[in-house]
Formats: structure tokens, sequence, C-alpha cells
């Protein structure tokens, strides 16, 4: 059946049971008995509109407003028009003045961006590696008297900029340096240009060419006192955003020394002096900014040096540098303070240290000498200033031929070493966190002084301290010793042997002379300890029997005790928390000052 057929039939059978609806309506049936024939109806419809393309009955006309049929007299038709009139005017108007307000904030837009200052001044465009030109660019610490009249190029974060009559300072930072930009209105340098880079805001990159010239005066507020930028060109590289603090405030000295010991609360503290400073919670916030600050720059420089020495001194002594997993089948020392992970659904935990594999590699592999630098973690919640939940770990272990003096001989030897090469090369790094943070310089004796742990707490004794000689020292306690040690022996930097066996780590190895005692120490800086180690069990036997004392599931350390049955050398080590001989080498208050991004209880970002 064709197309115009099928229309056809379902035209006829639609209509029929329309006739047969509107007849049962007028007989005043009731809708149960004609409302089948309505459900049909509907269904043929559905049917006629798949079938042909269109909905069943006639088509609907629509009237075009204005239709000529729909003004009824010439008087309407006239009202309507003026009515027309009027709005296309407003309209025109409205246009207008869009118009005018978009151009002038182009205007002000261009101005600002300095579009059309051309090679001189203005935003530059994305810089995306697109050329490469001949342009020399100058380090701004490189700038002194000596380049006087030379024309140079710099880059870096625009610190400052203050508008002075016709002209403009700036003070250009990169990294730990800072020179002022002057720049006044003159025939080579147009007013729009001074205004350009006066609209800046702080913290932009921006890129200055000019001449270095003397001022007639030191300039006070930057590192480059005797000498100053005449600029030439003036860009904009990448704009920033509002700042969340100002440098300013953020470069301010400490107005109150705070103790580097106890809780640590996070909250904001006032100044005495009544100025802003910026508190410590926002300055991680926003590390990001925080770590541009000159005294920052410079503890991370320090940080850098501390591995550096810690490298330098080891190898020059014939130490192996090794790489260990951080990814372990149990907990490293024992105890329930790590970071359990799911391993491929077997239960594992992140290292607490690289204790057992450096002691494999030393001890059980044949590399006698090694040293590691990695991430530790401790799962401890402990919300002080000391205390990270994951920090920078330099860990050493070395075969022994006689005695654990040896060891110490090694300890000794590299912080002496690295202590004297910070000072020696870090004096202008030192002095700039000094500025914000005022110290005292760290004093070390040489050799290390060294006492017993029954000397330590005899000294407290004298002081009217309670301390027993086997008894744990707590961390108010360490910090007292600390003090009358620096009293007694002016040294802020010692070592402390022969800790009870009870308080120490189940490899650790007893005393000869006293089963209650370990061959163990703890270094100490400013009274606060930076390092702990010990000769270690290389029985496997004796070290079974320590294990199963501390309660170690043996499972978890089974490959651990097996590497000794095969030949162990005598040997012991140590850790040393990065971040913390930073901190106390520094005088710092809080450990978070030493560390790029902090991982305590309470921080997971940035």
């Amino acid at each position: 059946m064709g197309k115009a057929e099928l229309k056809t039939k379902l035209t006829k059978e639609i209509t029929d049971l329309g006739s047969q609806i509107a007849a049962a309506k007028s007989a005043g049936q009731p809708k149960d008995e004609w409302d089948p024939l309505l459900k049909q109806m509907l269904a043929l419809k559905v049917t006629y509109k798949e079938e042909i393309g269109e909905d069943f009955g006639p088509k609907k006309e629509v009237k075009k407003k204005g239709d000529a049929n729909q003004v009824a007299n010439p008087k309407n038709a006239e009202k309507a028009a003026k009515k027309a009139a009027a709005k296309a005017e407003k309209e025109a108007k409205k246009k207008a003045n869009r118009e005018a307000r978009e151009k002038a904030e182009k205007e002000k837009a261009e101005k600002l961006s300095g579009k059309g200052g051309g090679d001189q001044y203005g935003n530059l465009p994305l810089l995306n590696s697109s050329k490469i030109t001949s342009k020399v660019w100058s380090e701004i610490g490189s700038l002194s008297s000596s380049k006087s009249s030379s024309t140079v190029t710099i880059r870096g974060h625009l610190q400052s900029v203050r508008g002075f009559g016709k002209g403009v300072f700036a003070i250009v930072r990169s990294s730990l340096y800072t020179v002022q930009c002057v720049c006044f209105e003159s025939p080579e340098i147009p007013k729009t240009m001074v205004e350009y880079i006066s609209k800046l805001s702080n913290e932009s990159i921006v890129d200055v060419s000019g001449v270095v010239t003397v001022p007639d005066s030191p300039v006070e507020k930057c590192t480059q006192k005797d000498v100053e930028i005449k600029v030439t060109a003036f860009h904009m590289v990448a704009p920033s955003a509002v700042l969340p603090f100002q440098m300013e405030d953020a470069c301010r000295p400490d107005c109150d020394k705070q103790s580097d010991v106890g809780e640590y609360t996070g909250e904001e503290v006032e100044s005495s002096d009544g100025l802003i400073r910026v508190g410590q919670e926002t300055r991680l916030n926003y590390r990001w900014l925080d770590l541009r600050t000159p005294a920052n720059q410079s503890i991370f420089r320090v940080n850098s040096f501390v591995g550096h020495f810690f490298r330098e001194c080891l190898v020059e002594k014939g130490f192996v540098e090794i790489h260990t997993p951080k990814l372990l089948s149990g907990a490293s020392e024992g105890g329930s303070d790590c970071f359990n992970v799911d391993y491929f659904g077997r239960p594992a935990c992140l290292a607490m240290s690289p204790q057992l594999h450096k002691q494999m590699c030393c001890a059980c592999s044949g590399f006698e000498k090694v040293f590691e630098t990695g991430p530790v973690f401790r799962a401890e919640n402990s919300n002080t200033r000391r205390h990270l939940c994951e920090f920078t770990g330099l860990d050493l272990e070395l075969t022994i031929k006689e005695h654990y003096y040896e060891i110490l001989d090694v300890f000794s030897d590299l912080f002496i070493h690295i202590f004297d090469g910070l000072n020696a090369r870090c004096k202008n790094e030192i002095e700039r966190v000094r500025e914000q943070h005022p110290f005292e310089d760290l004093r070390y004796l040489r050799p290390t002084l060294r006492i017993t742990y029954a000397e330590g707490c005899k000294l407290l004794r004298d002081a009217g301290i309670e301390q027993g000689d086997y008894d744990d020292l707590s961390t108010e306690n360490e910090k007292k010793l600390g003090d009358i040690v620096a009293e007694k022996y002016k040294t802020d930097f010692f070592f402390m042997d022969e800790y009870p066996l009870s308080v120490r780590p189940f490899y650790t190895m007893p005393n000869a002379s006293n089963p209650k005692l370990s061959n163990s120490y703890d270094f100490f800086i400013r009274g606060q300890e930076i390092l702990s180690g010990a000769q270690r069990i290389h029985d496997p036997v004796l070290l079974t029997e320590r294990a199963i004392a501390h309660g170690i599931p043996l499972e978890g350390i089974k490959a651990y005790v097996d590497s000794f049955k095969h030949g162990a050398l005598p040997h012991g080590g140590g850790g040393i928390g990065l971040e913390r001989v930073v901190m106390l080498f520094l005088g710092l208050p809080n450990i978070r000052k030493s560390s790029y991004f902090p991982r305590d209880p309470k921080r997971l970002s940035p």
C-alpha cells in the first residue's frame, strides 16, 4: 500500500472513530463505554504521524506579528510606528554608550598593559621557547660598582614599586639579591611608561634593561647597595594575582624569641611591637610565596650544604652511597608508629628508617661503609615544634674492628666537617637568616665532648633535677642538660653514650660491662637530639632473643635475621635528622621553618 493510500485509509478510520465518540457523548453515554474508542483513535493518530510524517488534522496558520490584518485602524498604525521609532532611538543610544564604554576600557587596558610600548615597555607574550635571541642576561647578585655605565638586562620578582613625582622606583629580586631600578620621564622615557611600571602588581615577574649607575647614597633596602639601574626598558613576563600577605611583612625580623620545644598549636601570636608579621600557618598555606623571603632562601641553601658536606666527608672516608626501599613488609624498627599501606592485597608500611637494609649492605653484603640520604616516615601524633611525620634522614653504617668508639670518632669528624663547612661556605646565608631570626653562633669542641648517660643524669641531679640512671630522658630534661653542658663545657654540641638497654631498639648491642646498659649513643645540638645510633647486634641468635623481648613478630623480620646467618661483620651507625640539624644550627624556633613542605599530623598540603 502506497503512502497516499495509507493516508486516506488512516484518515477515514480516525474520522469514523471521532464520529462514533461524538455520537456517544451526545447520547449521554458514560465515559467507560466510549473510552476504548478514544484510546483506539489516539493510537491511530500516533501511527498516522509515524507513517505519514505529520500530525493528523488541518494545519494551523500562524499570523505574523505586524500583519496588516492585525491593525484595526490608521490611529493604531500611527501609534505603533511612533512606539517603534522611540524604541529604535533608545536602542541606538544604548549601543552608542556601550561602544564608548568599551572603547574607554580598551584604551585603559592597553595603557596598563603597555600596548604600544613596543621594545621599551609592556606585557610580553607567553614565553613558550619559540625563539632564541642574542640578549645577554646579568645576575642581580653580580651587579656592583665595577659595572658602572654598563648596560644590563635582568629578570626577577617585582618586590615593590613606588611612584615619586614624574618617576618610579622599583626593587627587583632574584633569589637572595635585590637591586633598585629607577625610571623618570624624559625625552627617551614617555609618561605612559612610568605609569605602566607604577601599576604593576608586586611579585610579578619582570624583565628590566638599563644602565648601571652609582647612587649618591647607598640603597639600604637592597642587597646591591652601591648600584642602581637607570631603566631603558621594562616588561612584565608573568603577572601576580592579589597576594595573601605582603612580602615586607613576611621578611620582618622576629620581635619575640620563641621556644624551640613544646607543643605547636598553629595559633598566630601577636607581636609585642604591634607590627604586622605573617604567622607560621599562613606561611605554610602559601609556602611557595613564603620560600621567596631572603631568610628562607638562606635556610634552604644551608639545608643543601648540610647534605653536601655529609656526602663529601663520607665519600672521602671511603663510604658508598646506597638507596634502600621505603616500602616494607613490616615495621622497620617495631612498634605501631608506622604508616600502613596496602601492597597489592598484602599489608605493608612506609619505612621508619633504612636501618635494616643499611645493616644488610654494610655487615652482610661486603660494602662495609655505607650511607644514605632519603625520606623517613613516622606516624607519631606529635604536634610539637621539633617533630615531623616525614623528614629527610642522613644515615650511615660502618663495620668496626674492636670497639664502637670507632663509630663515634667518625661521627665527631663528620659533624665538625659539616659545621666548619657551613661557617666557611654559607657566611652570607647565615647572616641573612640572622637578620630575621636572631641567634648565637653554634659552639663546638674538637674533638666533640663525650659524656656517659650516667654522667648526664648526675649533672641533672646536681642541678636539682630528678633523673634516674635507668630512666628514659624526657625532652624537658634533654633541654636542661643541654643548658648545663653549655654552661659547664662552653659547647652547644656533645654526645652521650651507654644508654639503658630498655629504652633502645631491639637490634642494639648490650653493654659488656653492665647488661642493663647498651652500646648506644645520641648526639645533641643546643640540648636537642639530632642523631641516635648504636653498635648493632650481628649475631642472629642474640638478635632473635632481643626481638622476642621487644615483642616483635619474627615473621616480619625473618629476612633481616636470616641475613646475619651467613657471616656478618661487627658494625654500627646512626641516623641524623636533616631538618633538625638545620633548625638547631641556625637557632630556629620551629622545625617547620627548616622543612620545604612540612608533613605533621595536621598538615598534608601543599
